[in-house]
């Protein structure tokens, strides 16, 4: 049986289809941190010291980032994005997608290899009012115990399977799946994954800020 995708018979031989511009597209959709955070402090004329000052963290730690060494909390990353002088929606913007749909090959993702999670983008861009985040998380995984805020009024958080412990500021939730919260995104927040599988998250936010 011959692999990749079959559209139909040409004088009884078995045709590939051919290659989906879309699939090449999905190959330029990772964005890896670390490069990321290191391209834009090179195009500011930073060095790591500057930077690191700035965001409060050792210069050895943020070479580690850029290097992709070590993954930095989500609060870490904020006030890396903020010593560059970048909102963390900023930080992780891309060029806008054209259309209104996200094919599942093209999704804008991050991986943070030290945080066992990765965040897939279910919207184009951040033009609309609402944005969307499917999240995998793995056992001992989350968003590290730092709580963060972020610049949305309203932030929904539902999960579609396995089991999440969430703290918005002093209280402590246990999501299961099917389980929803709504709460203010600009209260301190943080998650981690406890149980033995994996979790999936969708986390939604308006306005965007991500």
């Amino acid at each position: 049986m011959p692999e990749g995708p079959i559209i139909g018979f040409t004088e009884g031989i078995l045709q590939p289809a051919e290659a989906d511009p879309r699939e090449e597209r999905a190959l330029s959709t990772d964005l890896q941190l670390g490069p990321r955070i290191r391209t834009l402090r090179q195009a500011r004329r930073l060095t790591l010291r500057d930077v690191a000052v700035r965001a409060g963290v050792t210069e050895s730690f943020l070479s580690q980032v850029e290097r992709d060494v070590t993954s930095p909390s989500i609060a870490t990353v904020q006030r890396i994005a903020g010593a560059l002088d970048l909102s963390i929606a900023q930080l992780f913007a891309e060029d806008p997608s054209p259309g209104r749909v996200v094919r599942r090959e093209a999704r804008r993702r991050i991986a943070y290899p030290g945080l066992k999670a990765v965040d897939e983008f279910l919207t184009a861009n951040m033009a609309g009012r609402l944005q969307v985040i499917l999240s995998t998380i793995e056992p001992g995984g989350g968003t590290g115990e730092e709580p963060y805020t972020h610049d949305s009024d309203e932030e929904v958080v539902v999960v579609l399977a396995g089991t999440l412990d969430l703290w918005v500021a002093d209280e402590h939730y246990v999501l299961r799946e099917g389980d929803a919260i709504t709460f203010p995104s600009r209260l301190p927040h943080w998650n981690v994954n406890r149980g033995d599988g994996p979790v999936t998250v969708l986390f939604c936010v308006t306005p965007p800020s991500f």
